[in-house]
């Protein structure tokens, strides 16, 4: 598959102050910024949406759905103010180029998504997931309990629709992971191992406000049918997540904090992220790759001065052609300011 094209955080405030104008703008311009890289909406992959209101959330999907007339990319929607101070709706894209082969993975027991994006899209080798939650795909209800019965049915799903693209959950290579309460990290990872006992994912895990209450997890994950390598990172090998996965030119480093030693003697966002960097760096060596082939940066900050630090570092460090896009979150490390996650890809 060629290389996916990424497009960073637009947002549309100038749109006014309705979220559906704000989503329909955005949208276009995201439609514009792939236009420019031989590609486009109709060929998007992956969409991920950060809404700055809950109950913005069926608005948005109003205007979102218009956009799509045939199969819509997958996509992750989580509640984090955007940057753009009267935003109400950010979004970033992931796509492959014009004419690539876009293959919809829906399992054949499941019920249609009640909302406008594809459960899964298979690209070449690659599979791209949706944000899941803890529903059930037959009929779409909320599977209640706590974050461990709510991880369980999440994997699950994940696990068919894995199925359904002919590859299994050893082939995940990336996972995004999303808590409204990071209390529950620890019972999320103890479900997660079970389903990665050996060379799991690269992963980020993050404290965020989801789309209903109801939702105490949602994960996102890509995997690939490539020939898939685990590079190790410094110090012992976390159970949880690989440090990077390379598969086939790609490579998927997890999300990245600075060592305690910087956090906790008072390194402030740009002490941090020059930490991250550095251990960004040295995985990047370690996957036979550089910075130049850097392509997605995911950073997650505490606040909107350390985005603008990190986000500023990471364009001096790895070029105009990385796409950067800071997202307010919660960090399960206490100080930390700057978590980065990446994807780099050879030219």
């Amino acid at each position: 598959m060629p290389q996916p094209v990424f497009v960073p955080a637009v947002s549309a405030p100038d749109a006014g102050p309705d979220v559906g104008r704000q989503t329909a703008q955005t949208l276009a311009r995201l439609d514009e910024r792939l236009r420019a890289e031989r590609s486009s909406l109709a060929d998007a992959v992956v969409i991920t949406v950060y809404l700055r209101n809950a109950a913005d959330f069926a608005a948005m999907n109003d205007a979102y759905r218009q956009v799509w007339k045939g199969m819509p990319p997958t996509r992750t929607t989580v509640v984090a103010a955007p940057a753009a101070k009267d935003a109400l709706v950010e979004m970033t894209a992931a796509a492959v180029t014009a004419g690539t082969e876009r293959r919809l993975v829906h399992p054949a027991s499941w019920a249609q998504s009640p909302n406008p994006y594809s459960y899964g899209i298979r690209a070449g080798e690659t599979l791209f997931l949706s944000g899941l939650i803890p529903r059930n795909g037959r009929d779409n209800t909320v599977v209640a309990g706590d974050v461990a019965v709510q991880t369980r049915a999440v994997l699950d799903n994940a696990r068919e629709l894995f199925d359904a693209a002919g590859i299994s959950l050893a082939h995940a290579v990336s996972a995004r992971v999303f808590l409204p309460d990071l209390a529950d990290f620890e019972a999320m990872d103890r479900v997660y191992r079970e389903y990665f006992p050996d060379a799991p994912p690269a992963r980020a895990t993050v404290g965020a406000s989801l789309t209903a209450p109801a939702y105490k997890v949602e994960m996102t994950f890509v995997a690939s049918a490539a020939a898939r390598r685990v590079v190790q990172g410094e110090g012992a090998p976390n159970p949880n997540l690989s440090a990077a996965v390379v598969a086939g030119d790609m490579a998927f480093i997890s999300g990245l904090l600075a060592d305690a030693g910087v956090v906790d003697g008072g390194g402030d966002a740009e002490a941090q992220t020059r930490d991250v960097i550095r251990k960004i760096d040295a995985l990047l060596t370690k996957a036979g790759m550089s910075r130049a082939d850097v392509r997605d940066l995911l950073v997650y900050v505490t606040d909107e001065d350390s985005g603008r630090v990190a986000a500023a570092a990471c364009h001096a460090a790895f070029g105009a052609k990385a796409a950067v896009t800071p997202v307010l979150v919660s960090l399960a490390m206490a100080r930390a300011r700057v978590e980065i996650m990446t994807i780099a890809a050879k030219a």
